[in-house]
């Protein structure tokens, strides 16, 4: 089997020398490549023609963010940012996903990057300029007392942008669970909120689900779920790592389908691994709707395949269409109600 071929691109050597540590402990990667900067990042790419690259956020002569947006216009590949878990460095490592990048990781302990890095070698990328976009934003929608759960992981930030920005002010009570590093989801939200028609927020606990607002799951140690007898809340609980993830798409999945039953629709978008699968089908199985993004559609086709092979999907549908068939469905149950 082929090794991974990575170019590491960071303005300290410090950080290039650890990196290359970190990768080369992985039988399954080399390392062919260093570059201090992006200039020399673009030699280094021309020349070497490597599967991957890692890509500091701030360096000199070009920020990575710059560089990643030529990158993905003009050479789509799979790019790992490498940025600081901080407020500022988690506002950039999205605008970096937003604009394709495969995954962030943080300095300096590079949890999980070699396994990252491998993904990404498999991964479907695709041109800025040919990103899926939907039609104008729906500003007839009925209003529905359906809840909405969706489920994502890597390239979640980009397909839950393509889903999300065309959605009416009075969307579904929406919850989401999208596996980020705690310092990004309160710049994700922020990011979604000003995107998006209706009001989309860090969810908190005791919050009460309403029309027109969007719940994500705070990153960290706690898990989302929608509990409630008359009036549905966000309910946040601490507890251990669920199908390796926390907050976990299983546990949101598990939550909706005891208390909405068949009040609700799943969605499950592109992600590695497999959390969310097993939560869809109980989802289906309470009587649920339920959509899987579709192979050719997703960066990484791991989680909506999984919930697929275990019946947890009722129908695939493309990421370009997958807002309007999750409105059709609550809509369709609505009308089917009144």
């Amino acid at each position: 089997m082929n090794k991974v071929r990575v170019v590491v691109v960071d303005d300290s050597p410090t950080i290039r020398s650890i990196i290359t540590k970190v990768l080369t402990q992985d039988s399954g990667i080399e390392v062919v490549g260093e570059a201090g900067d992006p200039i020399e990042a673009r030699e280094a790419i021309k020349a070497l023609n490597p599967d991957v690259i890692t890509l500091d956020v701030e360096m000199p002569k070009m920020n990575g963010i710059e560089f990643l947006e030529k990158i993905m216009r003009l050479r789509p590949m799979p790019v790992i940012m490498v940025s600081t878990l901080t407020q500022a460095g988690a506002a950039i490592s999205i605008e970096a996903l937003e604009l394709g990048a495969f995954d962030c990781v943080g300095k300096p302990d590079f949890d999980g990057l070699a396994e990252k890095v491998k993904a990404a070698a498999r991964a479907r990328m695709r041109p800025l300029g040919e990103r899926t976009q939907q039609g104008q934003r729906r500003t007839n929608y009925r209003p529905s007392s359906k809840v909405l759960a969706i489920g994502s992981s890597t390239g979640g930030v980009e397909a839950l942008i393509t889903m999300l920005q065309h959605f009416p002010e009075n969307c579904p009570a929406t919850v989401i669970t999208q596996h980020m590093p705690p310092t990004f989801t309160a710049s994700f939200a922020a990011r979604l909120d000003r995107l998006c028609a209706p009001k989309v927020q860090e969810a908190s606990d005791g919050a009460l689900l309403s029309p027109g607002h969007i719940y994500l799951a705070p990153g960290g140690a706690r898990h989302l779920e929608v509990r409630g007898a008359g009036q549905l809340r966000c309910k946040l609980t601490e507890g251990p790592l669920v199908s390796g993830h926390s907050p976990s798409v299983d546990v949101l999945f598990n939550s909706v389908a005891e208390t909405c039953r068949s009040r609700a629709v799943g969605v499950i978008l592109t992600g590695m691994g497999r959390d969310g699968a097993r939560g869809l089908k109980a989802m289906r199985d309470a009587g649920a709707r339920t959509l899987g993004q579709d192979e050719s559609s997703c960066i990484v086709y791991g989680m909506p395949k999984a919930a697929l092979e275990l019946g947890g999907v009722e129908r695939q549908v493309s990421l370009s269409n997958m807002g309007a068939a999750a409105l059709e469905l609550c809509e369709f149950e609505m009308r089917g109600a009144a």
